[in-house]
């Protein structure tokens, strides 16, 4: 009878006492993502949207900024192709006219 109290359990891998597992606490669903996780002055300087809560005029305003830019751009593009086809011809007379670029296939 000593053998079965002398027999140590053995296992494949010693336990470390900081990988314990802890339920969740009620403070950590405050704050969601990386809010409520400890990092770097450097990381969070880094990536700061992943810290700062979403501002919803400020996402609005940018959204219509942006969509405002694109749409200028297109029309600078329209207003651009045009024009391309455009030259400036004298008549026999000596007057001048806009007149369209052909080519001699069509």
């Amino acid at each position: 009878m000593s053998n079965k109290s002398s027999l140590v359990k053995m296992s494949s891998a010693p336990e470390s006492p900081g990988f314990k597992k802890e339920p969740p606490q009620e403070k950590d669903f405050q704050n969601p993502g990386l809010r409520g996780v400890r990092t770097t002055t450097l990381f969070r300087a880094v990536n700061p949207e992943l810290f700062i809560k979403p501002n919803k005029p400020v996402m609005a305003f940018g959204l219509i900024t942006l969509s405002l830019c694109v749409a200028y751009i297109g029309y600078l593009h329209a207003v651009q192709e045009n024009t391309k086809d455009l030259y400036e011809a004298i008549d026999s007379e000596g007057h001048s006219y806009m007149r369209r670029k052909t080519s001699k296939w069509d």
